[in-house]
């Protein structure tokens, strides 16, 4: 009889691969998010891309009517040079070393053409400069264009005839930078403010999978201590009490349930090898013994005939290999229901039906019946839940319920693929 169970548990079992995966995704997630904010430039916004067009226009209107008022208008000379030099600057953040390159090669024909531009020549390579400074994720090519950049300025202003301007156009062009400069202060200081606020989200999500991991992890483990504990110890005190009940009647039988006892001892130290395994950190070998599997269940149920129940093993269908979770699961279906037997109906027949069907695995465990054992204490009612959500990882169902005829009935369904 499989006692109902009301606290559920969410992870799988050892071989089930459901809580790595959901770590896997999260921390994927995590790695995405960071990659997108430190290894790949901001995605631009449509006032970015304007600022650079409104830019590059109006760098190119102001040389051009410089050029015109002082050579004159030329349209086969300087004025058709000048749009060339600052119009590379509309796509200054998105190709800022490009830019920057296009604009050293161009910016020399234009003071060729006429020395008297020579200061447009220079803050358009300014202003590339910047641009490659601040947008490049590149760091070695653009310092290596830095000095080149320099020695552009340097043959742009040498023989230059500088212009003179009206006190007016002097306070404009030192105003305009500062105006820009704070412009970009100000943008810095929200990226960085947004950067903090993505990267406290990062670190409260990353805490948030973490605690889910953990969750999981002990689910897992707690699932493990009740399958292991519940069904080795329960046997093991059936047999002790039988021993000491006809110790002094029947001593070669005493010895028997005592060897009995010593069997189901070390099967439980093994099982519970593995899951402490779960919980070391050391450099220890691993233990690669294989979890329980269909191969073992002579010898769990031979644990139980020992406690005196009569148990019968029946296998139908073809037999064939089956993955090692569904494997596990079965085991702990019949160890679980075989189990609640001992302790809820003892004196019962019990039966085992293992049948490999076409496209499933069908585990049925039965009973006739029985008064509950005075050995054990009752259980907490966690084996039903947990072997139900073992079951969903794999596709499979449970039912379990009192049978018509007395006695109680376990039975699992898990899908297999088609042989």
């Amino acid at each position: 009889m499989v006692a109902p169970r009301d606290v559920p548990c969410r992870a799988g079992g050892q071989n089930d691969p459901v809580p790595n995966v959901l770590i896997a995704d999260q921390m994927r997630g995590l790695t995405g998010q960071m990659t997108r904010q430190t290894g790949r430039l901001p995605r631009l916004t449509r006032r970015s891309r304007a600022f650079d067009a409104t830019l590059a226009l109006a760098l190119a209107l102001i040389g051009a009517r410089y050029v015109t008022i002082i050579n004159g208008v030329d349209w086969t000379g300087s004025v058709l040079l000048v749009p060339l030099a600052s119009a590379p600057l509309a796509l200054r953040r998105r190709v800022p070393l490009t830019v920057l390159w296009t604009v050293m090669v161009v910016t020399p024909l234009i003071r060729h053409s006429s020395q008297d531009i020579a200061l447009y020549g220079g803050v358009v390579c300014v202003v590339a400069a910047y641009s490659a400074v601040a947008h490049c994720r590149r760091p070695v090519p653009t310092l290596l264009s830095l000095p080149v950049t320099a020695a552009v300025l340097v043959i742009l202003f040498t023989n230059a005839k500088m212009p003179h301007f009206p006190n007016g156009v002097i306070a404009v062009l030192i105003l305009v930078p500062v105006l820009a400069a704070a412009y970009e202060i100000r943008m810095w200081r929200r990226r960085v403010d947004e950067g903090r606020a993505r990267l406290s989200t990062m670190e409260r999500q990353q805490v948030e999978a973490l605690n889910r991991a953990i969750e999981h992890e002990r689910a897992r483990i707690a699932r493990e201590l009740h399958d292991v504990v519940t069904h080795n110890v329960g046997v093991m005190v059936i047999q002790a009490g039988a021993a000491r009940k006809i110790m002094d009647t029947a001593p070669d039988q005493a010895r028997e349930a005592l060897l009995a006892v010593e069997a189901g001892g070390r099967d439980a130290m093994t099982e519970l090898g593995h899951v402490m395994g779960l919980l070391t950190m050391d450099e220890a070998p691993a233990d690669l013994t294989p979890q329980p599997g269909l191969n073992r269940l002579d010898a769990l149920i031979g644990g139980v005939r020992h406690a005196g129940m009569t148990v019968e093993l029946t296998v139908t269908g073809h037999q064939r290999p089956v993955p090692p979770g569904v494997e596990l699961a079965a085991y702990r279906v019949v160890q679980e229901a075989l189990t609640n037997t001992v302790k809820h109906a003892s004196g019962a027949t019990a039966g085992v039906v293992v049948d490999y069907a076409a496209d499933h695995l069908r585990v049925e465990v039965t009973d006739t019946g029985g008064r509950p054992s005075t050995a054990l204490s009752p259980g907490r009612g966690r084996g039903l839940i947990g072997l139900r959500e073992r079951l969903a990882l794999y596709g499979g169902t449970i039912d379990a319920g009192p049978r018509p005829s007395g006695g109680y009935r376990v039975k699992a369904l898990m899908p297999l693929e088609t042989p």
